[in-house]
């Protein structure tokens, strides 16, 4: 992948993360502030945990950074998977950021 695609593909994915986030506050009392600095997007729960997802363009990864953990993914066959595990990264943040919130929260993939 060139890093033009990359910066695409990334760009994409940091879109929907905060997309997603307003959607949340809307619909949920979650009350989730994201705050987005270039390509790292911090979301701070209302019992001030936080989730912190970053570009390593070095690498062409996303990183999450959360409660249960650290994790990078890359992007294959059109979605971002853990290098470690497999899991795609919109599953995981949902995942994590329901842990944390202490409610269902689903984020998803751009369309």
């Amino acid at each position: 992948m060139t890093d033009l695609e990359y910066q695409d593909h990334a760009e994409q994915a940091l879109n929907a993360v905060e997309r997603a986030c307003d959607r949340i506050n809307d619909e949920t009392d979650a009350d989730i502030d994201n705050q987005r600095t270039g390509g790292m997007i911090t979301l701070t729960f209302a019992n001030r945990s936080q989730i912190i997802i970053n570009l390593q363009k070095p690498l062409q990864e996303i990183w999450m950074a959360a409660k249960a953990g650290g994790f990078h993914y890359q992007f294959k066959h059109g979605e971002w998977l853990g290098t470690k595990d497999g899991r795609e990264f919109f599953a995981s943040l949902s995942q994590c950021a329901s842990a944390q919130a202490g409610q269902p929260l689903v984020f998803q993939p751009p369309a």
